[in-house]
């Protein structure tokens, strides 16, 4: 599995609980620690054992060395990693809510950090079975999405943000995994059926999927519906459990799961990766994550089911032609 996009050290500020708009309260720990969301999938690819590789610039201060430290800590190739000298490393301030493990997030990202298509090698590419993007740097993501359609390798982006010229990355990619809200922004529907099937119709995606925030994942793949509602689990921080789900996701993809079990599968690493603190609080290995799905399908643990999303899939589902 190949990233190429975004990484960033964070500073968390654990709180017992958020404070009133424009209130005072005193913090309980700070923390630094590494994030991003395309570095953190590789991270999570990684830890349920595939071999990965990551390409982005990190900058030559502390939070450079300690996402370089992590990545390499976990077995990532960092050899695409590109330093740029007297530039600081993307950084986030996260405020998490010890009551419920939600965050808020204030982020930074330096000029001088941006990755140029020069910089992408085209053998990384040739020589990956999935290649995993975010977009942000679009014309450094837009030529990776080229390279890998040209040799054939599928192409798997991550994006929550409607960044402008986005179609000349869209029109290469094989597996959308869009975050909430984002099919809706980008079509102008915001009935997630009518703009997931938008999409795929549009950029002919092989799947096109967004994640539901504490209730799973949805995604249409093939004309069908597939709904995966997400565990429940005691939630210490939800920072960082996209960037896992995705990284499962690439995993699954590469390991050739149904969708059904892949969204599961990658739903149940999302969940674990709240059960720590920080991007990496809790990046799952695969003995894990099998064992808290067998614990679901035992019973033992719920799953946080959207009625109305559930009912809808379950309904398109039927109403579906078979496929081969």
């Amino acid at each position: 599995m190949l990233g190429i996009g975004l990484n960033a050290t964070d500073t968390l500020i654990l709180l017992d609980e958020f404070p009133p708009y424009a209130g005072k309260i005193a913090f309980r720990q700070e923390m630094l620690s590494p994030g991003g969301q395309v570095a953190t999938a590789v991270v999570s690819c990684a830890r349920l054992g595939l071999r990965t590789k990551y390409i982005g610039t990190i900058g030559d201060d502390l939070r450079g060395q300690i996402q370089r430290q992590s990545l390499a800590g976990t077995g990532v190739d960092t050899s695409g990693l590109i330093v740029r000298k007297d530039c600081p490393n993307q950084t986030a301030y996260i405020l998490v809510d010890g009551s419920t493990g939600e965050r808020t997030v204030l982020w930074h990202r330096a000029d001088c950090l941006r990755l140029l298509p020069s910089e992408i090698r085209e053998d990384d590419i040739r020589n990956s079975r999935i290649v995993h993007i975010d977009g942000y740097d679009i014309d450094a993501a837009s030529h990776a999405a080229s390279l890998a359609r040209k040799h054939r390798v599928p192409v798997s982006i991550d994006v929550d943000t409607v960044y402008p010229g986005f179609d000349a990355v869209l029109k290469n990619v094989d597996y959308l995994v869009a975050g909430s809200g984002w099919p809706g922004k980008y079509t102008g529907e915001p009935d997630p059926f009518i703009s997931l099937r938008k999409l795929q119709t549009e950029y002919q995606l092989t799947v096109s999927a967004m994640t539901l925030g504490d209730f799973g994942a949805l995604a249409l793949y093939q004309g069908r519906w597939f709904y995966s509602p997400a565990f429940e689990i005691s939630c210490a921080d939800t920072t960082g459990a996209g960037d896992a789900f995705h990284g499962a996701f690439c995993c699954a993809m590469v390991e050739g799961l149904r969708i059904g079990d892949a969204l599961d599968f990658s739903n149940a690493a999302a969940a674990l990766n709240c059960t720590g603190v920080g991007a990496r609080g809790h990046i799952a290995v695969r003995e894990e994550v099998e064992t808290l799905l067998k614990n679901a399908r035992a019973g033992n643990i719920k799953r946080r089911i959207d009625p109305a999303i559930a009912d809808r899939a379950g309904e398109l589902v039927a109403a579906a032609p078979a496929t081969k």
